[in-house]
């Protein structure tokens, strides 16, 4: 299944499996509801139906983002379901994604599935243990549905390598880590993306430069960093 992004499909040995769960994981600003956009567009150019899940974007400023790529979005309106869930009202937050997403995604015929970010509705659980069997129960759920998902993830303030909560990585069949990397003279900072892992599918282990630009993301697969 396509990705959207040249460069990342090829890292991917052509793109994400079918029914497979991916992670991106990043920092602020490295781009990560950009890929999240990208991968659903990719979706509905293939004539897909995508389910679009914000915790923190509002729906206005998502969709003034993609007019600003030039994408014609109203041609997609009866194939492009975005929503937006207010993560503060964490009975409203916690129910609709564990409850509802299921049977909107059958209901739809959904086969592109993103939830921006995961780590808003991990962050509505306190408790460690509660946090983690709550987001094993929804991988869980969601392996069962024809879809393929993919999770935006901010990194742990003190690893730049994991997610905030450790958890998606390791749930996830698909990594993608974007983070910054700085010149050595310390006058440049790079974008760069790495393939973290990618189950049942050979993939790239090389670290490579990505550009974020106003209509598309370029990743040069082909350049060396290092």
């Amino acid at each position: 299944m396509s990705f959207g992004v040249e460069g990342l499909d090829a890292m991917l040995s052509g793109g994400l499996l079918e029914k497979s769960i991916c992670a991106i994981v990043g920092t602020y600003g490295t781009g990560k509801t950009s890929f999240a956009l990208q991968f659903a567009y990719e979706g509905l150019c293939r004539g897909e139906k995508v389910i679009y899940i914000s915790l923190e974007e509002r729906e206005e400023l998502l969709q003034a983002t993609m007019a600003q790529k030039g994408w014609d979005m109203e041609a997609f309106d009866d194939r492009f379901y975005l929503l937006r869930l207010d993560p503060t009202d964490f009975n409203l937050a916690v129910s609709s994604i564990k409850s509802e997403l299921p049977a909107l995604i059958e209901s739809t015929g959904a086969s592109r599935v993103i939830i921006d970010p995961i780590s808003l509705f991990e962050g509505l659980f306190e408790d460690e243990a509660d946090r983690r069997q709550e987001m094993f129960r929804l991988i869980e759920v969601m392996r069962d549905e024809d879809c393929t998902l993919v999770l935006t993830s901010e990194t742990s303030p003190a690893n730049q390598y994991g997610s905030r909560y450790g958890l998606v990585e390791y749930l996830a069949d698909t990594v993608v880590l974007l983070r910054y990397v700085r010149s050595r003279g310390l006058t440049e900072v790079y974008l760069v993306l790495e393939v973290v892992k990618m189950r049942r599918s050979a993939h790239s282990r090389e670290i490579k430069p990505f550009e974020i630009h106003e209509d598309e993301i370029t990743v040069y697969s082909e350049a060396s960093l290092f």
